[in-house]
This record gives C-alpha cells, sequence and structure tokens, in this order.
C-alpha cells in the first residue's frame, strides 16, 4: 500500500504497509501483482465504499449515505448495493464449485446408501445361515436371550472391525486429497464420519436382530431341519 509523499519529497511515494495475497482477479485465477494507491492519486468517476459491520450490511446503507453526504454533498450513492455473500453467489466460479460439491455429496450420500443395503444383506443373510446352530441350542436348554447375545457379538467384531478400517482409510485418504486442496484445511469431517458410523452401526444392529428374533421364535425342531 502506498501512501502521500512526505513535505519536500518530491517524485517520492511512501510505502506504508503489505497485505497478504488475496484473490483480486476472480475465485479461480492466479493472483495477480497489486497495488493500493491514494484516492487523490488517481479519482476514478465511481468509487466502491467496503464496510464491515457485525449487522446485516444493507442495515446501513442509509447511514452509509449520510456520511458520504457530509463529507461531500455534491457526491451520491448508488442504489446498486451488494453484499459480500451476495456478490460472491453471483460469481460463475461459485456456482461451478456449488454444483460440483452438489454432485460429491450426492454420490457420497449413494455410496453410503449402498454400503447400508450390502452390509445388511451379508450381516442379514449369514445370521439366518445359523438357524440350524440357533435350533441345536435351544433343544439343549439355551435362552432365546442367549442366542441374540451370541449374534450381536459375533456380528458386531466383524462389523466394527469393518468401520474402524474404513474410518482409517478415509482419513489416510483425505491427507492424500488434501495435496490438491487450495488451503490446509482438512478433508475430513468428524461429523461426517460420525454420522457414517452411527449409520452403518443402526443398519447392522437391525440386520441381527430380525433374523436373529425369528430364529429364536420358530420351534426347535423346525429350527433344526432349517436350511
Amino acid at each position: 500500500m502506498l501512501g502521500n509523499p512526505p513535505p519536500g519529497a518530491d517524485g517520492q511515494i511512501v510505502i506504508v504497509g503489505v497485505t497478504a495475497d488475496k484473490l483480486d482477479d476472480g475465485l479461480s485465477n492466479p493472483i495477480l501483482p497489486e497495488v493500493f494507491v491514494p484516492s487523490n492519486f488517481s479519482m476514478r468517476m465511481f468509487t466502491q465504499i467496503l464496510v464491515k459491520s457485525n449487522v446485516p450490511p444493507l442495515s446501513l446503507l442509509h447511514a452509509v449515505a449520510a456520511k458520504v453526504n457530509q463529507v461531500d454533498h455534491d457526491q451520491q450513492v448508488n442504489s446498486t448495493v451488494e453484499d459480500l455473500d451476495q456478490w460472491i453467489r453471483d460469481e460463475p466460479e461459485w456456482a461451478r464449485g456449488r454444483l460440483v460439491a452438489w454432485l460429491f455429496g450426492a454420490f457420497a450420500g449413494l455410496a453410503l446408501l449402498l454400503a447400508a443395503v450390502g452390509l445388511y444383506s451379508v450381516v442379514s443373510y449369514s445370521v439366518a445361515q445359523r438357524t440350524n446352530e440357533f435350533g441345536i441350542r435351544l433343544a439343549l436348554g439355551a435362552q432365546r436371550g442367549h442366542l441374540l447375545n451370541i449374534v450381536f457379538r459375533s456380528t458386531a467384531t466383524s462389523v466394527w472391525v469393518g468401520i474402524v478400517t474404513g474410518i482409517v482409510l478415509t482419513l489416510a485418504l483425505s491427507k492424500v486429497m488434501a495435496h490438491w486442496a487450495t488451503d490446509s484445511a482438512s478433508s475430513s469431517s468428524p461429523l461426517l464420519l460420525a454420522g457414517a458410523v452411527v449409520v452403518l452401526s443402526l443398519v447392522a444392529t437391525v440386520a441381527c436382530l430380525l433374523p436373529a428374533r425369528r430364529a429364536a421364535g420358530v420351534d426347535p425342531m423346525k429350527a433344526i431341519r432349517y436350511e
């Protein structure tokens, strides 16, 4: 940032500060060199005023116009006023990025649905295959609650091994993908991981509960002859 030259310094311009890089040529274009100069160096016909506030920016329109009129009664404030969020939403890069994010979100939701359906099918089938075992245990005097406990313990081990492995692979892949990101923020979300774990755990619980209750509720002799 350049300031007005000091008195008696002909042709010299004072550097008053250096700002960090910012996207000054669109949201997806490389950063271009930029210099800020005092308004009396280059006064354009239209001047943009940026206002930062803790309240809705558009609610300050009349207050900003009043301050401008106090400085110069001949200046007029244009009625075209946009807040920062609205300006960003009007950018094509933002719309394209939002579309890509929605597409990735839809595919992620579909992948979670397919994983849930596959997990339910595998767990339900594996429990149903043990119907003969349940019939023998019932004939030998096992309680129905004991059968449910056996099913949940055996299934929980395999399911949680798969969930933990998936979490580890997800975190590792997110670190690899972070190298292609535009910032250093992590691409993994604890809330998303927790949501996926809860969904798959509930699916595995239902997949265990339904066939196990069905097998524990039938006559032991029918369960023994079940194929």
